[in-house]
């Protein structure tokens, strides 16, 4: 199978949630597809019924509730993070041998994938420098969490992937230590006042996914890796 290094990956669109297990083992098959040249690249935009997962970097110490959900350890880079209806997932699947093979460039193309589609909610997301994410200020130094990223390479295929938190019950974030930040809170659209139905959210990363990765992957002035993403 003959690919060109933007072609358009297949979308998927599923309305019911999504077990954890299930959706890694469809990714990991996926992954292999792509590698073999046997499948395009894809997006999956889902959801998870209430659940923690604990990345590569989790410390045992931040999963302070671990009997209140499921926890499922994943080989994304990354700490804890809490995945549960009201949140919509964008699992990413893409040839990064295909597209430059550039690791930071990768991240910060999700980063602003991420802070284009808030913005067609007149939200304004925002990259810190030392917290993965994206995020919003809501002034007088109030700042809060509104997507997590955490991703994996296998064979320069990446899989996992983006989560927006579009209308989730923000007190299931209290069992975990978000992604080992105890400093800073979490929000959602609801929160900040937006009402968004998933399909929503969907068209908005659709239209934004073409204007950022239909071009190289650069990351000006990337400090370093974010995630340990090569396996």
């Amino acid at each position: 199978m003959t690919r060109t290094p933007y072609a358009i990956p297949e979308w998927i669109f599923s309305d019911a949630p999504v077990a954890y297990p299930e959706a890694v083992s469809r990714m990991e098959e996926r992954v292999a597809a792509i590698r073999s040249g046997t499948a395009r690249e894809c997006i999956w935009l889902l959801e998870h019924p209430p659940l923690y997962t604990a990345g590569t970097s989790a410390d045992p110490a931040d999963l302070v509730a671990p009997d209140r959900f499921p926890v499922h350890a994943t080989g994304r880079g990354g700490q804890y993070t809490y995945h549960g209806p009201g949140q919509r997932i964008a699992y990413v699947m893409l040839d990064l041998a295909e597209r430059g093979r550039d690791v930071r460039g990768f991240v910060y193309a999700l980063e602003e994938w991420v802070i284009q589609a808030l913005s067609s909610f007149n939200v304004v997301g925002e990259r810190r420098e030392g917290r993965v994410g994206i995020w919003v200020d809501r002034g007088n130094g109030d700042e809060a969490k509104i997507a997590a990223i955490g991703v994996r390479l296998r064979k320069w295929v990446s899989f996992h992937g983006i989560s927006i938190n579009v209308d989730p019950d923000l007190d299931h974030f209290s069992g975990i230590v978000p992604c080992g930040i105890s400093d800073y809170g979490v929000t959602s659209l609801l929160d900040l006042g937006v009402t968004a139905a998933p399909t929503d959210v969907d068209n908005a990363l659709v239209e934004a996914f073409h204007e950022v990765f239909n071009r190289p992957l650069h990351a000006p002035a990337f400090e370093e890796d974010p995630f340990d993403l090569v396996g």
